[in-house]
């Protein structure tokens, strides 16, 4: 009752994003902000992808050990990506039924059980374990952005930046240092993959003490919003397809920079190497541009300069892929990079609610993970069909354009708001 009362007087139909400090989140925060708050989202943010990004370099020895044809680790690869998009939708189921805190306790205990589970035995449990895993990490994902718009509310330029570049950096400090830790610990990509249970372990022990903090799950979660409020709004389309764009970029390269790059020359070692300087190239753009975004009234230039850095990163590939390696993998990890934080911050901002947030991060986040998957398929089809990667890559280059068409859409200065048809609803509740 309490939140349908305050909803009219705190929060208009038209809210103005440009600042962050929006208060009415419809409902108690899962706790006060505090120091040990902050170092679990960010350590939570940091668990959400080595489950992805931990697997692409040990594939080859997954394949010679487990004898899987190409198509099978193909799809191993992919599952995350998957999961990240189908099941995402129950992070607000779970939410809502038992608290975010607790839904976030378990997300973690997901990521753990599916690290380990994966290296215990053959390839059924690899693929069983790394399917529970993403799945919590797909939860997590939904739920990082609405625990930034509850708890912290006034600093979400600040908040954002922090546990994005939490999250692209362990991405790829994963993908750049699990070879060499499967070598220094033994057991081969068992070995490898497991080590990875540890920091999710750490991130469960400082997250626990949010059980303590969190409200009754009747008075802490919102009702869902409905589909209806989230799917007749452009806004919400713009932001979803802008994030489904970025992230079919992402992914395609992440699967094939380094063949392109072995495919004109370079050693398999040199192009690995320029892999992680375009992850790496992504932490400071995942530093600057939540806060840059965050006080702006409008983030469309932000997201028409990030097309622009990628499209020359793309066109250097294109054209002359071995001239200069290391600024086209630098442009297209800050370009690509920085679309990603800019895709979550804009959740956030575009949200005139907790309970909004969490609708809008599941909309935005389902349906982009999912296009996302079919990037790196696409990309390999249409080399296998063509000969070249010619084709490929003018295939990013296209989807560039409406990439940024609807990076410019989603950052227009207004918010997604129920408020008028609450503000009906706490009239006849009062009556």
């Amino acid at each position: 009752m309490r939140a349908v009362t305050e909803l009219p007087a705190r929060r208009p139909a038209r809210a103005t994003p440009s600042s962050p400090a929006v208060e009415g989140d419809g409902g108690p925060s899962v706790a006060a902000p505090s120091p040990l708050l902050m170092a679990g989202v960010l350590l939570v943010a940091a668990n959400m992808r080595p489950v992805a990004t931990s697997l692409g370099p040990l594939l080859h020895q997954i394949r010679s050990s487990e004898h899987i044809s190409g198509a099978v680790a193909g799809l191993l690869t992919t599952i995350p990506v998957l999961c990240f998009g189908a099941i995402a939708p129950l992070a607000g189921l779970l939410s809502r039924r038992i608290g975010i805190a607790r839904t976030i306790t378990l997300v973690l205990g997901a990521i753990i059980a599916g690290l380990l589970v994966r290296v215990t035995g053959g390839i059924a449990l690899l693929f069983a374990g790394t399917v529970l895993a993403a799945a919590g990490s797909a939860c997590g994902n939904v739920l990082l952005p609405v625990v930034v718009r509850r708890s912290f509310s006034s600093r979400v330029g600040r908040t954002s930046a922090l546990y994005t570049t939490a999250l692209v950096g362990v991405a790829a400090l994963a993908a750049g240092v699990t070879v060499p830790l499967a070598h220094a610990i033994g057991h081969g990509w068992r070995g490898g993959l497991a080590i990875w249970a540890a920091p999710a372990l750490l991130a469960t022990l400082v997250w626990l003490p949010q059980l303590r903090h969190e409200p009754p799950v009747a008075t802490s979660t919102p009702p869902a919003t409905p589909v209806r409020v989230l799917t007749r709004d452009p806004l919400t389309w713009h932001l979803t397809v802008f994030f489904a764009l970025q992230s079919f970029g992402f992914y395609a390269l992440l699967a094939w920079m380094p063949s392109i790059f072995q495919s004109h020359g370079l050693s398999s070692t040199h192009a690995g190497l320029l892999l992680g300087l375009s992850g790496i190239m992504a932490v400071p753009a995942a530093l600057l541009i939540p806060m840059v975004a965050a006080r702006t009234r409008e983030q469309g230039p932000i997201a028409l300069a990030m097309a622009a850095v990628t499209l020359f990163g793309y066109g250097g590939l294109l054209l002359a892929p071995a001239g200069a390696p290391e600024l086209w993998a630098i442009l297209i990890g800050f370009g690509q990079g920085a679309s990603f934080p800019l895709a979550l911050t804009m959740i956030v901002l575009r949200s005139g609610s907790a309970q909004l947030t969490s609708g809008l991060s599941t909309h935005v986040q389902g349906g982009g993970y999912l296009l996302a998957a079919a990037g790196p398929l696409l990309f390999g089809a249409l080399h296998d069909a063509t000969g070249s990667w010619t084709a490929s890559i003018l295939l990013l280059m296209v989807v560039l354009v409406p990439q940024a068409v609807t990076g410019v859409g989603a950052g227009r200065n207004r918010t997604i708001s129920t408020a008028p048809r609450e503000a009906q609803a706490a009239g006849a509740s009062v009556m």
